[in-house]
């Protein structure tokens, strides 16, 4: 009777295995808002990395979070570094790409509570008189990631995250309020 629980036990988990295995490897969040003003003036608010916890949906997670900068204050070769509770954990990054008023693409640095790389980019498009900004973030999910998405939706949890940094960028810049 043992043998058959520890043979049941053992095909449970390399199936288990074999499924987290096919899992993808490559992972995509973007989430866009439509903003009425100018691309130079949304820029800033990303570019500047001192300017993010106006807007940034993981700075409200942990209001206590201490946040380091290094590097210039804006632009390429701007960091930001942070450590906080477990719901925002500790990281890095840095500034890899920024051109003005198009672009500012960054490279994300996870130590805690699971390392990861991910890079994100922030693209602003003239559309009209407004502007479109896309968030995304892509990278490559280890194994342990590809375990977890089986139980979480990164891209519903991730995504949920970007449409409230959006939002609230979308309320200081058009108004000078916070949502």
């Amino acid at each position: 009777m043992l043998k058959k629980i520890l043979i049941i036990v053992a095909v449970v988990i390399v199936v288990f295995l074999i499924v987290v295995a096919r899992q993808p490897e490559d992972f995509r969040v973007m989430r866009f808002t439509t903003i009425a003003a100018p691309q130079a003036a949304i820029f800033p608010h990303v570019n500047e990395l001192r300017k993010w916890d106006a807007w940034s949906p993981w700075a409200k997670l942990d209001p206590t979070a201490k946040n380091t900068f290094d590097g210039p204050p804006a632009g390429q070769g701007a960091v930001m570094a942070w450590a906080g509770n477990s719901q925002v954990g500790e990281g890095r990054m840095t500034i890899t790409e920024s051109k003005p008023s198009e672009l500012v693409r960054c490279r994300l640095e996870f130590f805690k509570p699971m390392a990861g790389v991910s890079d994100t980019d922030f693209a602003f498009r003239p559309e009209g008189n407004q502007t479109v900004v896309v968030w995304t973030m892509s990278g490559k999910n280890n194994f342990i990631a590809k375990a977890m998405c089986l139980f979480m939706n990164m891209d519903k949890m991730v995504g949920g995250q970007f449409e409230q940094g959006l939002a609230s960028m979308k309320a200081i810049v058009e108004g000078g309020a916070k949502p």
